[in-house]
C-alpha cells in the first residue's frame, strides 16, 4: 500500500515509524508543518516528524497553507498514493485532497469520538477528571472530527497522569490502531460506522487563561487543570509567577491511590486543621513533601513546582529554599 503521510509533532511519529517500519507499507511521502524559528537564537527548527523524514530520505512537503498551495496539490494528486494517513498535522485539509487517495483519508484522533472533536482533546479529557479515553481511527470528511469511524480502543487514565504521559501512550497506542486499520481495509474487513452527532463534544484551543490557578475551585478540579495543561498552569508567589507542575489532592479517596512512599501524607493529613485559612492559603508543611494549599473545597500539596528562571523542583524544595511560612498567599 502506497501511503502519504501527514503530521507534525512528536505525537505523530510513533504511528509514521510503524508505517515505515511495516513491510506491506510503502511511505512515499510526508507533509508536515513548516520549520518555526525556536530558542534565544531563532533558529528555524523541523517537526517531529520532518526529522524522521529526513532519515529515511522520504520527499517532504511543507506548505504554509496546504489548500491554495497548488505545487503541493499537483504533487499529491499526481502521487496515485493509496492512503493519506494523517496525525496531528495541524491544518484542515480540503475536499479535494481527501478525494485524492484511492483507500481514503485515515486520521488517527486521540479520543473516543464522538467526544473531544477538535484540537486538544488529550488536555480536556484530563480538566474533566476523565478516567478513560483512547483512540479512534476515521475515514476523514470536510467537518472537524466528523467522519465515519473505523477501529477504536482504549487506555484508561491513572488519577496522577498528566497531558505528556497520556499523549505518549495513546501516540503508541494509535501507531499500533492505524496499522490494523489499513490492513483491514485492504482486506475489506472494516465497516465504517457514523458517528452520532448529538453525542459530540469539543475539545477547543487552549488560551493562556486556561493555565491561570484559581484558587476558589475545588482541589480535585485544580489538580485535574494541572495535570491538564501540564506543564503550563500558574499563580502568583511573592509578586512572581509560579508554575505548578504536579499536585496530590489531600484527602482520604485520592490518598489512597498512591503506593506505600506516600504514607506518610495520610498520617499529616489527620493533624491539619482544615477548617483554618482561604482559598490560596498555605495551611502546612509536610516535611520532605511540601507545602499545603487551601482551596475553596479542600486541601492540595504542591508536589513539583517551578520557580521563573529556575529549574523544576519539588514542593519541599520550594519551603526550603524560600523559607516559606505557614500563612502566606498564593493567588
Amino acid at each position: 500500500m502506497q501511503v502519504i503521510f501527514f503530521g507534525t509533532p512528536q505525537f505523530a511519529v510513533p504511528t509514521l515509524q510503524k508505517l515505515l517500519d511495516h513491510s506491506r507499507f510503502n511511505v512515499i511521502g510526508v507533509v508536515t508543518q513548516p520549520d518555526k524559528r525556536r530558542g534565544r537564537g531563532k533558529q528555524l527548527i523541523p517537526s517531529a516528524v520532518k526529522k524522521i523524514a529526513l532519515n529515511h530520505n522520504i520527499p517532504i512537503w511543507q506548505p504554509k497553507r496546504i489548500k491554495k498551495d497548488q505545487d503541493t496539490l499537483s504533487q499529491l494528486k499526481n502521487s496515485q498514493a493509496d492512503a493519506f494517513v494523517v496525525v496531528a498535522y495541524g491544518q484542515i485539509l480540503s475536499l479535494e485532497i481527501l478525494q485524492m487517495p484511492k483507500v481514503g483519508a485515515i486520521n488517527v484522533h486521540g479520543s473516543i469520538l464522538p467526544q473531544y472533536r477538535g484540537a486538544a482533546p488529550i488536555q480536556w479529557c484530563l480538566y474533566n477528571g476523565d478516567r478513560q479515553t483512547g483512540i479512534t481511527t476515521m475515514l476523514m470528511d470536510e467537518g472537524m472530527d466528523t467522519g465515519d469511524m473505523l477501529l477504536k480502543a482504549y487506555t484508561d487514565i491513572n488519577l496522577f497522569e498528566n497531558a505528556y504521559q497520556i499523549a505518549e501512550k495513546l501516540a503508541n497506542q494509535g501507531a499500533d490502531l492505524l496499522i490494523e486499520t489499513l490492513e483491514k481495509l485492504e482486506s475489506n474487513e472494516i465497516q465504517a460506522v457514523p458517528q452520532n452527532n448529538e453525542e459530540a463534544t469539543y475539545a477547543s484551543l487552549i488560551n493562556k487563561d486556561d493555565f491561570i490557578v484559581d484558587w476558589n475551585k475545588s482541589a480535585i478540579a485544580i489538580h485535574n487543570q494541572i495535570r491538564g495543561f501540564y506543564p503550563n498552569c500558574f499563580t502568583s508567589f511573592r509578586d512572581d509567577k509560579l508554575k505548578i507542575m504536579a499536585t496530590i489532592p489531600m484527602d482520604d479517596d485520592h490518598l489512597q491511590s498512591l503506593d506505600e512512599s506516600y504514607q506518610e501524607l495520610n498520617n499529616q493529613l489527620k493533624s491539619l486543621d482544615k477548617t483554618i485559612g482561604k482559598p490560596g492559603e498555605v495551611i502546612g508543611l509536610i516535611k520532605n513533601f511540601g507545602p499545603v494549599i487551601k482551596t475553596g473545597k479542600g486541601l492540595l500539596l504542591l508536589s513539583e513546582i517551578q520557580r521563573s528562571g529556575k529549574r523544576p523542583q519539588s514542593g519541599w524544595d520550594l519551603v526550603n529554599g524560600t523559607h516559606l511560612k505557614v500563612g502566606e498567599l498564593l493567588s
